[in-house]
């Protein structure tokens, strides 16, 4: 039995357009596909509500459905068959009653269309000023399918470099083409690959919205990398080369002798691809690094080091 298209809009046989309109857009805004791009239940609800509120929203069209119920929803999904005499004065038990043979009208939109807008005069033309090609109602020009919304998240190193990431959506495996540079918020389309069309038309797109994932290690700032490098005491006093993970794979940074924690290096070209195809820098931030646990020797070491080599790390603060 064909849902109660009051029912569907959670609304009494009595209700004032107004009350059919407020009930509409609070339905539709509950169950919109952008709300809701997995969930197929309500997206089926956002169809049947936008369905319910084209024929209550409109007077003849409700009239139509107050009277004949049930058999007003089988004339909107299968069409009727009428004989080649116009609409004047047209007895609607007659069409509840049984098809006769003549034109066919495809589609629910074009029935009522013929039905209130008067019968046809002389020629074939339509009392409303269209016309009709051999005694048949045009068909309604095919439309396109809804665009479909999904978040999809990657992680930094693909955002940075670029990639092809694999995703399943309503069991459907989708691969896409991630370019360099792409962070969160970007929008990628995929076309035809949204709803299907309701009347053959094409399918809509599918629009996916990119979240790039935190990384453990490094920080995105515009079209630079942070990385924070942890360091010994040897390295940072006396210089040394260490091998650092960068986008393209493993490179070489070089720290200078008598570096202290929170020194900035920066490796060029190292960071996030740019538009142009240059890309920004790597920052390393050096993290002096120390043992936890010292024995009495070594104490006795590091009290030496900072008597004969010592320094006033702190004059320069002041409130």
């Amino acid at each position: 039995m064909a849902e109660d298209l009051y029912q569907t809009l959670g609304v009494q046989k009595n209700a004032t357009k107004d009350d059919i309109k407020k009930a509409h857009r609070k339905l539709a805004l509950k169950f919109h596909p952008d709300k809701n791009p997995d969930d197929k239940v309500a997206r089926d609800k956002f169809k049947r509500v936008q369905e319910a509120y084209d024929v209550l929203s409109n007077d003849e069209k409700r009239a139509a459905y107050d009277r004949y119920g049930a058999d007003f929803e089988k004339i909107r999904s299968t069409g009727y068959q009428q004989g080649g005499g116009g609409f004047d004065g047209l007895d609607l038990d007659q069409v509840f009653g049984g098809s006769r043979g003549g034109a066919q009208f495809e589609g629910f939109s074009d029935f009522f269309e013929q039905m209130m807008g008067g019968g046809r005069g002389p020629g074939g033309a339509r009392a409303g000023g269209g016309r009709r090609r051999g005694g048949r109602s045009r068909p309604a020009q095919p439309t396109r399918g809804a665009n479909l919304r999904h978040e999809l998240e990657i992680p930094l190193q693909t955002a940075v470099v670029g990639g092809k990431p694999e995703f399943y959506l309503q069991n459907d495996k989708i691969s896409v083409t991630i370019p360099p540079g792409v962070e969160t918020g970007s929008k990628i389309r995929l076309r035809e690959r949204g709803e299907p069309s309701p009347n053959g038309g094409p399918p809509g797109d599918l629009i996916l919205i990119i979240k790039v994932s935190d990384h453990p290690h490094f920080r995105r700032d515009g079209q630079n990398l942070e990385l924070t490098l942890p360091v010994t005491l040897a390295e940072a006093a006396l210089g040394a080369k260490v091998d650092i993970p960068i986008p393209a794979g493993t490179g070489t940074l070089s720290i200078p002798a008598g570096s202290s924690g929170g020194r900035r290096l920066r490796l060029k070209g190292q960071g996030v691809k740019k538009p142009d195809g240059s890309s920004g820098d790597l920052i390393v931030v050096l993290q002096l690094q120390l043992p936890t646990e010292w024995d009495a020797e070594s104490k006795e070491l590091i009290q030496q080091l900072d008597e004969r080599c010592p320094i006033s790390p702190r004059d320069h603060l002041a409130f």
